[in-house]
């Protein structure tokens, strides 16, 4: 009951211990494990759900302010295809340090012209008619039902009879053409008999693959491994990422939060984070971006002028002539446990030392082929770019994968269970301290203002983090429906 006893809300909230006892019903986490598995046979009423949805976090708008604060519309936008009353159902995600639960719902889009609706069907010698849009539901927010039930028909006998089965649907008679309730909010969140795994390790295996992947990507970011520069700049100027994804510029509905609030159409909430840190590290957002740790701990500079380069990025590397050496740092500067982490790992990757430490990552995730051209590059041998860049962007989405599986497997639904109970998993002994007397123990560690009114759980060499934050959202609104 540590974390009902820093914060009694929760455990008015959550009625933790009468939830756990009382409820044997299949567990929503369950339920929605199910619904994924069978989502090619499940449609979901999207008006009955958007019209009793309630949003988590503040509306967002297309477009872009300009500097008096007027809204500034993409010169395009996206009508629907599909655009009835059901569509496909969506494939769900914990969140990786709230009690969350999204279900992502994708659905085919066309880009038309804002001013005249004239359609674009083609950009970059692709076509752009049967795009992918993207709309996210919390189904789960902050451990509570956010959406109480969804209205869905079933195509498919055997899954209707499994949810039957499951005690989703009683006392029903299969009807593909009738419209089935599945109330969520009746069901407990987590199953009372998951086994949780140990988080010890978790967390520097997570920030090796966090920092690799960041290097990766500022090295990637201007490259393709399918298109050329034009074509990523058509892509660009359409709104579309080179992974094919729309991509609109968006920005707050509303420009004064104060007048929002008293005009009641933004109200706020606690949310509560939950981290997972080390004694040394606290969490993973305490690690530097790869440009930002690049110019804070190393010189770039031309080998023919030895001229440096002043705010300096990664993807410069793949320009001729340009080479990285450690920087002479100031007395300014103080040397950090994230420092000392991320160092070794720059150092191995830019071919300034030979520690091993990437190839060992690399190895983890089956990314064996970049670890040998980093090696060629090491050796001097001389490596092909587009072999390279194709390499890189493999190894990314490797790590991707990997950093996707620990969250999925092992810290989520964690996070969703302490979240949604107040209390650790049964025999997960921790030592409960605050941020001062974390402090005191471990003076090294970095707090926000946030995190210093936390509580910290403290199991092995690794640290579970709680603590609220406050969070804006968009009031549901209510529409009266003339008969």
């Amino acid at each position: 009951m540590e974390i009902a006893l820093f914060y009694p809300r929760v455990l008015r909230k959550h009625k933790i211990m009468q939830q756990v006892e009382e409820n044997n019903r299949i567990s929503l986490l369950e339920l929605l494990k199910i619904l994924e598995a069978h989502r090619n046979h499940i449609i979901i009423n999207l008006k009955h759900l958007q019209a009793n949805y309630q949003r988590t976090g503040v509306k967002r708008v297309p477009g872009f302010r300009d500097e008096n604060g007027n809204l500034i519309k993409p010169w395009l936008t996206t009508q629907y295809i599909d655009n009835g009353e059901y569509v496909g159902m969506g494939t769900f995600e914990l969140n990786h340090n709230t009690a969350n639960i999204n279900m992502l719902i994708t659905r085919k889009v066309r880009l038309i012209k804002t001013e005249d609706k004239t359609p674009i069907f083609e950009v970059a010698g692709l076509l752009v008619n049967d795009l992918n849009s993207f709309n996210n539901y919390t189904i789960v927010s902050e451990g509570e039902v956010n959406v109480k039930s969804l209205q869905v028909k079933i195509s498919s006998k055997k899954t209707f009879d499994l949810l039957r089965e499951k005690g989703v649907l009683e006392n029903e008679e299969y009807d593909f053409r009738r419209e089935y309730t599945l109330r969520l909010d009746h069901l407990p969140l987590v199953p009372i008999e998951q086994h949780y795994s140990s988080i010890e390790g978790l967390f520097y295996q997570l920030a090796e693959a966090k920092v690799l992947a960041s290097i990766i990507s500022a090295l990637l970011k201007k490259e393709s491994d399918i298109f050329l520069p034009e074509q990523l700049e058509e892509l660009k100027k359409h709104y579309i990422s080179k992974r094919l994804n729309l991509n609109f510029p968006t920005t707050n509905e509303y420009t004064n939060i104060k007048k929002a609030l008293a005009q009641r159409n933004l109200d706020s909430r606690v949310s509560y984070k939950i981290d997972i840190g080390s004694t040394d590290i606290l969490n993973l957002g305490k690690l530097h971006s790869a440009n930002k740790f690049l110019d804070r701990m190393y010189e770039v500079y031309h080998t023919a002028t030895g001229e440096i380069i002043s705010k300096p990025s990664f993807d410069m590397v793949f320009h001729e002539n340009i080479a990285c050496r450690h920087k002479q740092l100031s007395s300014r500067i103080k040397i950090t446990p994230v420092d000392e982490f991320m160092k070794p790992i720059f150092d191995d990757f830019l071919g300034l030392d030979n520690n091993g430490i990437v190839a060992s990552i690399l190895s983890k995730i089956g990314a064996e082929n970049l670890s040998q051209i980093l090696q060629q590059q090491r050796d001097r041998k001389s490596v092909n770019k587009d072999d390279l860049i194709a390499a890189l962007f493999t190894t990314n989405a490797k790590l991707e994968e990997f950093t996707s599986e620990i969250y999925r497997d092992k810290i989520s639904p964690l996070v969703l269970y302490i979240g949604s109970t107040g209390v650790l998993p049964d025999g997960m002994n921790a030592k409960v301290m605050t941020a001062p007397e974390l402090t005191k123990k471990y003076p090294n560690l970095l707090f926000s203002k946030d995190e210093q009114e936390g509580i910290f759980f403290i199991i092995g060499d690794s640290i579970i983090s709680v603590y609220a934050t406050r969070e804006y959202y968009t009031k549901k609104v209510s529409f009266a429906i003339e008969k």
